[in-house]
């Protein structure tokens, strides 16, 4: 077999292996938030993680397939690891992007949650009291 095919083959296992592990580590652990976000309301939090997962696999395996192709032909082993560490470093280095931003986007959602309950006030008014007249 071809060492290009092979360098293909192994950077596909990768990168789709370590695609997985992440979208199912932002899953698990994003849902958190969410619900956190969603004021406690597990079917919205769960659809919507489920929606934000799917863009996460959509984008990355994207990527990944894109950046499959290679300009040059491997032709020795050294060849293949060369090949392998700059497809693989990009690919980690998008998807650490990509996580970054899905943090980052749920932290940004979460916060404003928290900010408008903090708007309102912990006991509702007794009464109005009309502001004093300056004379």
């Amino acid at each position: 077999m071809d060492r290009t095919v092979i360098a293909y083959v192994i950077y596909l296992f990768v990168s789709i292996g370590l695609t997985v592990w992440v979208a199912r580590t932002l899953s698990r652990n994003g849902r958190v938030f969410l619900a956190d976000v969603l004021h406690g309301n597990e079917k919205l939090a769960d659809a919507v993680n489920h929606l934000l997962v799917v863009g996460f696999y959509l984008v990355n395996l994207g990527f990944v397939a894109l950046y499959l192709s290679g300009d040059e032909t491997i032709e020795d082993t050294r060849g293949i690891f060369e090949a392998l560490s700059t497809k693989l470093g990009v690919v980690l280095l998008v998807l650490g992007v990509m996580h970054l931003g899905n943090v980052y986007v749920l932290n940004r959602i979460r916060r404003r949650g928290v900010m408008e309950r903090e708007q309102l006030p912990p006991v509702a008014p007794q009464e109005w009291i009309a502001p004093a007249s300056r004379a």
